[in-house]
């Protein structure tokens, strides 16, 4: 099935789009916007093996060669690139032919911050070391015994061929908040904190969720976005409904050639907000649905205004409001040299703390006692937007015609019941949640085109190793 890299399309940009450049005698002939195109590239590399280093203390140059190089215009011009790990200042530079450099420094709570050659970094005081924070599992465990479970997942590790890897990091299952199966690749553990690509959007998705329960955010009213309150500007009437369902009329922003609105607004805007309120609408809001990576973007901004207007201020309020209750020790989001939180995209945590998110939507979002998300924000969440497989920041199971506009993937799991929804990100990152199994499972991993994840047959099958669940009783009418 296609639908194991539903993001293939983002495999040709991200990874990192510059099939425009052409190698020739020795020299690189560079397309128009090449310049920019080799700047997209050493700003992933740099930033990606910087958290690779400081943020999961894993083997960067593993990651480069399993996350950066398989596919896309990168295998083509590796043997020009260069990138140095400075451990003693903790960043990361990378070069494209001794040019076209990109740095990434890392900072204590905030990640790896993406920032021009020789700009300097912001600081991140008041935030304590990531590494420090306790990360003591607290969710019970009751493993499962089932060789069914474990086939399952041992099966998650393995290759289709040799020639197609699937570099699984991290299989998690909970069943009824309990941790009944994990199986994580060498180097990798309960604790290593793991990009989550797009699964970000689903974890701005519940911050969001938190502003509307403390009377800060309206989802129906028009976005607080003063750039668009000019007279006639049909943005003005933009919600933050229509952004968290990416039916606000920004365009689908991973199309458009290797530097498009996403790869621009990642690794070339130092304001990856004030870049997004720029871009013009390719629809009228509300009438058609595009990825939006742009309007997520936004949205980060909104939680980084409420929380005080700084990068520190925000990551502070996000552990305050969710990391902490959550217990999601892990976890990181990095930001942008504005303090925007890259929400659309750059949190890491471990599988077992992104299971943590599908248990607070699997339990209507109450977690370890306590209200986190509003009444009814999970069943708000798993509403259909439009036409499409998808919510507000989660994608869901209820469409099983057509297909995702530019990627050419269905939209969800035909083999999973039709209550399934899901988070899922770049590289075969999912969060799969079955409220009627009482089940949550993460799929961790570096999965390129054309491999598959195998995470549908994955559930499946522990779906059909879990015992039958029983129907609630009507309540008795007994005097």
């Amino acid at each position: 099935m296609r639908l194991e890299d539903p993001m293939r399309r983002k495999s040709k940009l991200i990874t990192v789009a510059i099939g425009v450049v052409a190698i020739t005698g020795g020299g690189l002939l560079v397309a128009s916007e090449g310049g920019a195109v080799l700047r997209v590239a050493t700003g992933s590399v740099s930033r990606s093996l910087c958290s690779a280093a400081f943020v999961s203390n894993v083997d960067p140059g593993r990651v480069f060669r399993e996350e950066q190089v398989p596919e896309g215009g990168m295998s083509y011009v590796a043997w020009a690139l260069r990138y140095d790990i400075n451990r003693t200042k903790r960043e990361v530079r990378a070069t494209i032919a001794g040019a076209f450099a990109s740095r990434a420094a890392y900072r204590n709570g905030l990640g790896c911050l993406l920032v021009a050659d020789s700009s300097a970094i912001p600081e991140a005081r008041g935030l304590a070391e990531t590494s420090s924070r306790p990360t003591t599992e607290t969710l019970p465990v009751a493993y499962s015994h089932d060789a069914r479970i474990a086939r399952a997942i041992e099966r998650a590790f393995e290759d289709p061929a040799p020639n197609k890897q699937r570099n699984t990091k991290a299989v998690v299952a909970f069943h009824d908040g309990r941790l009944i199966a994990e199986k994580y690749a060498p180097g990798y553990g309960p604790d290593t904190p793991i990009w989550g690509h797009s699964l970000s959007k689903s974890l701005t998705s519940a911050l969001v969720g938190v502003l509307v329960r403390e009377g800060r955010l309206s989802v129906g009213q028009p976005a607080p976005i003063a750039a668009w309150q000019q007279p006639g500007d049909l943005r003005a009437a933009i919600t933050p409904d229509q952004l968290l369902r990416m039916t606000s009329g920004l365009p689908f922003d991973e199309r458009g050639g290797p530097v498009n609105h996403m790869t621009r607004m990642f690794f070339l805007e130092p304001d990856t907000a004030a870049y997004s309120e720029s871009v013009p609408l390719d629809a009228t809001p509300g009438t058609a649905w595009g990825y939006s990576n742009l309007g997520y973007q936004l949205l980060s901004r909104m939680v980084r205004d409420a929380a005080g207007g700084s990068g520190v201020e925000a990551e502070a309020y996000i552990r305050e409001q969710l990391f902490a209750p959550l217990k999601m020790h892990t976890a990181v989001i990095e930001t942008d040299v504005a303090g925007t939180p890259i929400g659309a995209s750059h949190v890491y945590a471990s599988a077992r703390d992104w299971a943590k998110l599908g248990q607070l939507y699997l339990d209507d979002g109450v977690a370890n006692g306590h209200r986190i998300l509003p009444d009814g924000w999970v069943e708000y969440t798993t509403k259909q937007s439009l036409d499409t497989g998808y919510g507000a920041g989660f994608w869901l199971n209820v469409k099983n015609d057509g297909v995702v506009p530019y990627w050419d993937a269905p939209w969800g799991m035909p083999q999973l019941p039709k209550d399934m929804f899901y988070a899922r990100g770049y590289l075969g990152q999912f969060i799969v949640i079955v409220p009627s199994r009482r089940l949550v499972v993460v799929r961790m991993g570096m999965t390129h085109l054309g491999v598959g994840t195998g995470v549908g047959d994955l559930v499946a099958e522990i779906l059909r190793s879990l015992p039958p669940t029983v129907p609630d009783q009507p309540a008795s009418n007994q005097s």
